[in-house]
């Protein structure tokens, strides 16, 4: 790509020779921050954000029950493709809950950990991607009665 590039754009044009170093104050963040920038990230890519935005849905719904009053709903039901603000919010921590079982199912794999705290990891780790996902099938079930089942 280099080669095709010094061929045929920079031969015509003589790129200027400049010299840029990064201000002392700018460092890389850690792992730790990277590592939490990008579970947020997750977090409200996978909640619908854009979604919300666009359509402003309302945080809860309402429905009617047998006597006539209206009660809270949380799940929108028989719409897949639509959510309230809270539903959105909820499955999303649900989603990041797995993800983070299954890194710390990873971690349970370092050669540095005792056996006990090792069995202690690996519980907690598959607690969480168990509960994270059995909660969001729990969800689907709610949402669309009947579908996959």
């Amino acid at each position: 790509m280099e080669a095709l590039l010094s061929s045929t754009i920079f031969a015509a044009i003589d790129p200027p020779k400049l010299n840029i170093s990064a201000p002392k104050w700018a460092k890389l963040p850690s792992a730790n921050q990277t590592f939490f920038v990008s579970i947020v990230i997750y977090f409200l890519v996978t909640a619908g954000i854009v979604y919300d935005i666009i359509n402003e849905p309302p945080s809860i719904g309402t429905t009617v029950d047998e006597r006539g009053m209206q009660r809270p709903q949380a799940i929108m039901p028989y719409r897949i493709n639509g959510q309230y603000i809270m539903e959105g919010l909820v499955a999303s921590f649900m989603f990041s809950l797995t993800s983070i079982g299954f890194i710390v199912l990873d971690k349970a794999n370092s050669s540095h950990m005792a056996k006990k705290n090792r069995i202690i990891t690996i519980g907690v780790g598959m607690g969480l991607v168990a509960v994270g996902y059995l909660v969001t099938r729990m969800f689907m079930k709610i949402k669309m009665p009947g579908y996959l089942y």
